[in-house]
């Protein structure tokens, strides 16, 4: 049994969204100090690194991530190897995929290249999920949608319509991964957040299963 873990280390060097508060770990607590355990301290975003965007994030009435559907969360998925020429994908790519019956979608693009080398920095241009593109998913029955970058949506984009149509309609966003190992084809999701209580998000363990079958596009 094949298992990708496709979550970024949470580290201090780990790009995070420009305004959100930075990563830091740190002792609180240490054995070379004289006290009795080692205990760390995490000062983050719930947004940081892989992570899953709950409604609340951007519905005033929304749920919390604590609310969200274990079998969403939980489940087949199909992962489509976009290629590194994009740059917002829209509905038109997506038509050309092949959606029939599928519930949770992951996109792998050029972000995930940057995942591979290292890079700590952030990129203002990562490949992004458009609006139409939101609304097309949502249109075939997705219920988790899951990018290799910080975020779902194009950089500083006005009223943020492509996380507004998601979760408006309950789609599960997941963002932060690495799927620079993973090829193209059918696996088992396991995606779990913290459950904090009432948050817009958590930092989430993802996990893929390959299943017996494996696809190429």
């Amino acid at each position: 049994m094949k298992l990708y873990d496709i979550s970024l280390p949470l580290s201090e060097d780990l790009p995070t969204w420009p305004g959100d508060p930075k990563l830091s770990i740190r002792l609180a607590a240490s054995l070379l100090q004289g006290d009795d355990a080692n205990v760390t301290r995490l000062d983050m975003s719930v947004h940081s690194g892989t992570h899953i965007d709950a409604p609340f994030h951007f519905e005033p009435e929304g749920i919390g991530v604590d609310a969200l559907p274990l079998e969403i969360l939980i489940g087949p998925c199909r992962l489509f190897d976009l290629g590194s020429p994009l740059n917002g994908i829209d509905a038109a790519q997506l038509k050309g995929l092949d959606l029939k019956g599928i519930k949770r979608v992951l996109l792998k693009t050029r972000n995930s290249t940057r995942w591979a080398q290292g890079d700590t920095a952030f990129h203002r241009d990562y490949v992004y999920l458009t609006t139409e593109g939101s609304e097309y998913l949502i249109s075939q029955g997705v219920q988790l949608v899951g990018i290799d970058a910080l975020s779902i949506e194009k950089y500083a984009y006005p009223g943020h319509p492509t996380h507004h149509a998601l979760l408006r309609n309950q789609v599960v966003i997941l963002e932060g991964l690495d799927l620079s190992p993973v090829p193209a084809g059918d696996y088992e999701l396991i995606a779990l957040p913290l459950k904090l209580k009432g948050a817009d998000g958590a930092p989430t363990r993802a996990i893929l299963r390959a299943l017996d079958t494996e696809m190429n596009h």
